[in-house]
């Protein structure tokens, strides 16, 4: 029963990882994208979306970081995942779910499912292209526009060769409005072989629950839920052992975002720092109502020393 970090463009980089990871209660990481279109990319592009590439693919905690590819030539696809692998990935997820309009535009993510003979042939492709004992994933949504083509899509990647699909239960088009059709993940997984994770509208530990009965899978990749209670994997690890869960206090909280300060302005430049410290805050307030006016407090704020300072003397 593993918890899986959701990847989330923006969101769930290389900072965050470290962070969630930190704290605890989650199984397994996967990237941000990486976006091929022409050619195989260079060492240091992988690296940058992927520093765990230096510490065996895993973060400091020890929890593996699979590394996600988005494009749609399977050649060129599997020439970059030959090299993800030469240099440290241990693991490729193929995405096949993301609903950005840049990213569909340019034939990458959810727009595949409308094409399952070319969801095969990337999977195929890549999975020959990689170690037997690398394992190859994917993640798909139900459908581009709707759900008619969820079961061929799902068979395609498995007969490909994958070991393991997640499937986040919306089409691209139902974008992230509730509800998650979880029912549509246990048709996929009965339809299947091999082993699935749902994903999906999890916030907490009603809804992990919910999640798993209704969709009939061991495995739950959260992401937003995991962003906004940064301590849900813990919990729900806690409630599934049978014993009472703690929970972050706001002033752990507040400690903890100076931590991610920190870890942020190693890897961005000075004029973005601030809009990620905002950016979680405001995804936090739905378990934190003390988010909302910290951060109402600290919108003027863009210099990383004044958001520091504005940190440590909070109250």
């Amino acid at each position: 029963m593993r918890i899986v970090l959701a990847p989330m463009e923006g969101v769930v980089d290389a900072p965050m990882r470290e962070m969630l990871t930190r704290i605890g209660g989650i199984d397994q990481c996967v990237t941000e994208f990486v976006r091929v279109s022409e050619r195989v990319l260079p060492a240091k592009v992988f690296r940058k979306i992927s520093p765990e590439l230096f510490n065996d693919s895993r973060t400091s905690a020890g929890t593996p970081v699979v590394l996600q590819l988005l494009g749609s030539d399977p050649q060129i696809l599997a020439g970059n995942a030959r090299k993800a692998v030469s240099i440290g990935a241990n693991g490729i997820d193929l995405n096949f779910g993301c609903p950005a309009k840049t990213v569909n535009k340019s034939k990458g993510g959810a727009i595949l499912l409308n094409e399952p003979e070319l969801v095969h042939k990337i999977v195929w492709w890549v999975r020959q292209a990689v170690p037997d004992h690398i394992p190859v994933t994917a993640k798909m949504r139900l459908g581009y526009s709707d759900k008619l083509l969820a079961l061929e899509n799902a068979s395609a990647i498995a007969d490909a060769g994958a070991c393991g699909l997640t499937v986040h239960a919306r089409t691209k088009e139902e974008g992230y409005r509730p509800p998650a059709h979880w029912e549509w993940i246990s048709k996929i997984r009965e339809h299947l072989s091999i082993p699935v994770t749902a994903n999906g509208e999890v916030w907490n530990w009603q809804d992990y629950q919910r999640c798993r009965e209704v969709s009939g899978c061991d495995d739950v990749m959260i992401g937003r839920g995991l962003v906004a209670a940064p301590d849900l994997g813990l919990r729900i690890k806690a409630l599934q052992r049978g014993d009472d869960p703690d929970h972050l206090s706001w002033e752990e909280m507040r400690l903890l975002l100076l931590q991610f300060l920190d870890m942020v302005e190693q890897q961005l430049a000075p004029k973005y720092v601030h809009g990620r410290i905002k950016q979680w805050l405001k995804m936090m307030s739905r378990e934190y109502p003390e988010a909302m006016p910290m951060l109402q407090d600290m919108r003027a704020l863009t210099q990383v020393e004044e958001v520091r300072r504005f940190l440590y003397q909070y109250s």
